[in-house]
């Protein structure tokens, strides 16, 4: 794992953004785990949405680094066995969250740039609270409740439907009579504080007790006996909806009004604001009666409120570009460093982690804490400022520990005056602590920078590295072999059995040979065994974009594995043009530099791999067992279907953005910069350079009426 959680986003470099995104999707998958499925959490809301918002901020400021088993892949959480499946008609989609006023302003400008529009336009937003509770959607059909779910991962939920009966303020038929035909109305189910300390009361001799009133009401709606729901007084607010037979409304708050005539509960705080200042403002008054609302919030959502306006922003990555959730602010805590530890990842990092006297810290007990690299410890920041007014860090220290939503927290600060005297500071080892090999600071070439992270040279013969390679390739979202996990991919590597990708493959035939064969090792069986060689054998085919993402080249994240993938549509392809790259003066160098979304750090990471003799040698044997599913041919009548398209110089009728998103969505490539392998020149007023090499070049050059006419718009 990585902790670089005290460097905000815009000062992380790219190396330290890799790391950070690394450890944030392995904590972020286990919370999951403990807060959707086991109700468990070890965390609150709060500290959740914010490690998830560290994750999204990063993946925005460097999209090529963006993994597969990011969390803003990910919508909530897997559905349990217990329940039934229910298939969303819409997804139900999180929010993108803001931690200050910058935020909430950088939003509203985000969305005056999407639009086209000018600051003298006014936008109405709608701010209401965000109720800390569990998601869930109500199916309505001639205006009867048909089916009740939780969101799951967004896609695909529990059907709760009994229990959702048992809430109170959940209509049974909806009232009045200008509701749809169909429409689902999806709100939050939530416990009262009072009812939350009655319950805790009630179940107090069974052993158990819920942390807070957001997984009382987790668990309460998800108890296969309704009966047992029945007693847990949850309620439920509504404020959105997923599919409708027929728009009954042009604005959020008029939807919202039509909610109430239906019988549902709405909160009486949303108000409609003209300006970030009035949203701050809501903000701010809601914050102030949070502590006497008499249920759990951990924000305010702000939406925009014309629904033509909404369907025009549509949605980026797994969010809204028309919502945002405002969280409250962070606690903190003191304690004692106690020790600090040394751990390595799968790209070499050595990371300290602060090994702290356990602490209550908003609710939850933390042990451990970030201390991100060596620079860190000695008070020193990511461009050579001094934190924390140049005080170092040292075991033994008296520190001010921060849960602003990791799940390993940061420490903040250090009280020089409780320091012991016989205290020394911190020698960060120069030796990798698993391998022995040499760990350095690697300069960067072009700007003579030294790195922050220090890291093990030792490569494939650090067991470190190779085993987290391993996972990785087999992890859910690369190769996603089923029953090959991170134990077996640590007792594999232990035993040599696995020890680079292309032995997974050949680990059934070896096993025939074997004296001891897998079956006969403990812990398996001749059926586990059997499913192991079935599932790596179902695997020896994979798409594109899964197995270049598995090999884990460096700043190649799942989403920079599409754009190749689209982009090349053959992994030969891609492997012979980035070889043809290593000359910069190339057309193939300008051709991968060029594609929408991949600069020269991904194109030089590409170099890197593709031209290493030793990974050519280990990509040879991995292809004589895998083959990578070629892309499909982008079919349809659409005409810029499978060209790649370039936008220059203002566009009136549209934003920049919002004519990509458009030409994405019709099957076109869009690239940054004009080549010979530009089809088309979108040109609009005060187009330059692009629009002189396009003529050049002898590319189609068409402006924003063309574009719009080509399109059918």
């Amino acid at each position: 794992m990585t902790h670089l959680e005290a460097i905000a986003v815009d000062a992380l470099t790219l190396e330290q953004a890799a790391l950070e995104l690394e450890r944030l999707a392995a904590d972020i998958a286990r919370h999951d785990q403990h807060y959707h499925q086991d109700d468990a959490p070890q965390i609150s809301d709060a500290d959740f949405d914010t490690l998830k918002r560290r994750n999204l901020d990063i993946e925005m400021r460097f999209p090529e680094l963006v993994r597969s088993d990011s969390p803003s892949g990910r919508v909530g959480y897997t559905p349990s066995e217990k329940f039934s499946k229910h298939s969303h008609s819409v997804p139900m989609l999180s929010l993108d969250n803001a931690s200050s006023q910058d935020d909430v302003s950088d939003f509203v400008a985000r969305i005056r740039r999407f639009l086209g529009l000018g600051t003298d336009v006014s936008i109405p937003i709608s701010a209401e609270p965000k109720i800390d509770g569990l998601s869930a959607s109500l199916r309505y059909e001639d205006g009867r409740l048909i089916v009740g779910a939780t969101r799951g991962d967004g896609q695909v939920g529990e059907t709760v439907t009994e229990n959702l009966r048992t809430v109170r303020n959940i209509p049974q038929q909806l009232a009045g009579s200008d509701w749809p035909e169909i429409v689902e109305v999806r709100g939050e189910v939530y416990m009262a504080h009072e009812d939350f300390s009655a319950l805790n009361a009630r179940i107090s001799d069974s052993g158990r007790q819920f942390a807070n009133p957001r997984n009382a009401a987790a668990g309460s709606l998800r108890q296969l006996d309704a009966r047992i729901t029945a007693e847990r007084s949850l309620k439920f607010f509504a404020y959105a909806w997923g599919e409708i037979s027929e728009p009954v409304a042009e604005s959020q708050m008029a939807m919202i009004g039509k909610f109430s005539d239906w019988g549902f509960a709405v909160n009486p705080l949303m108000q409609l604001c003209d300006s970030v200042e009035d949203l701050i403002e809501v903000y701010n008054h809601i914050e102030a009666q949070r502590a006497v609302l008499g249920y759990d919030i951990d924000g305010v959502v702000y939406k925009v409120d014309d629904l033509a306006l909404q369907a025009r922003l549509g949605f980026a990555s797994r969010f809204p570009r028309w919502a945002i959730a405002h969280k409250f602010p962070a606690e903190q805590a003191t304690t004692i460093l106690q020790d600090i530890e040394i751990q390595v990842g799968r790209t070499g990092a050595l990371t300290p982690v602060a090994k702290l006297h356990p602490v209550t810290v908003g609710g939850v007990v933390v042990s451990n804490a970030t201390l991100h690299n060596g620079d860190y410890i000695a008070g020193i920041g990511a461009n050579g400022e001094p934190i924390r007014d140049g005080r170092d860090l040292r075991i033994g220290d008296q520190v001010t520990v921060q849960r602003a939503g990791d799940v390993i927290p940061q420490i903040v600060d250090v009280d020089i005056s409780a320091r012991p005297e016989t205290s020394e500071p911190f020698q960060f080892p120069t030796l990798c602590p698993v391998c022995g090999s040499h760990a350095v600071r690697e300069v960067n070439a072009k700007t003579g920078k030294i790195d922050a992270v220090r890291r093990c040279t030792g490569g494939l013969i650090c067991p470190a590295q190779a085993v987290e390679k391993l996972k990785h390739f087999v992890s859910r979202n690369a190769l996603d072999i089923d029953g090959f996990g991170d134990k077996q991919a640590e007792a594999f590597y232990h035993d040599g059995l696995v020890t680079r990708p292309a032995d997974i493959f050949t680990l059934q035939a070896r096993d025939r040979r074997s004296l001891k064969r897998l079956k006969d090792r403990e812990g398996w069986g001749a059926t586990s065994a059997r499913n192991l060689f079935e599932a790596i054998d179902a695997r020896r085919a994979v798409d594109l974009n899964r197995f270049i993402f598995a090999l884990g080249i460096r700043h190649v994240g799942e989403g920079t594995a599409k754009l190749l993938t689209r982009h090349y549509e053959d992994f030969e392809a891609l492997r012979i043009a980035v070889k043809a790259a290593s000359d910069e003066n190339s057309d193939a160098w300008t051709d991968l530099v060029n594609i929408d979304g991949i600069g020269e750090t991904v194109a030089q990471a590409l170099l890197a791999f593709f031209c290493e003799p030793h990974n050519d040698e280990a990509l040879d044997d991995l292809l004589q067992q895998v083959t990578p599913a070629p892309m499909e041919k982008t079919t349809g009548d659409s005409p810029v279907a499978g060209k790649t398209v370039v936008f220059t110089g203002a566009l009136e009728k549209f934003s920049r953005d919002e004519a990509k998103a458009m030409a994405e969505r019709l099957g076109a490539k869009v690239a940054g910069s004009v080549s010979k392998k530009t089809d088309l020149l979108v040109a609009g007023p005060g187009a330059g350079s692009k629009l002189k090499k396009a003529r050049e070049l002898e590319i189609d050059t068409i402006d924003e009426d063309g574009w719009l006419a080509l399109i059918g718009k």
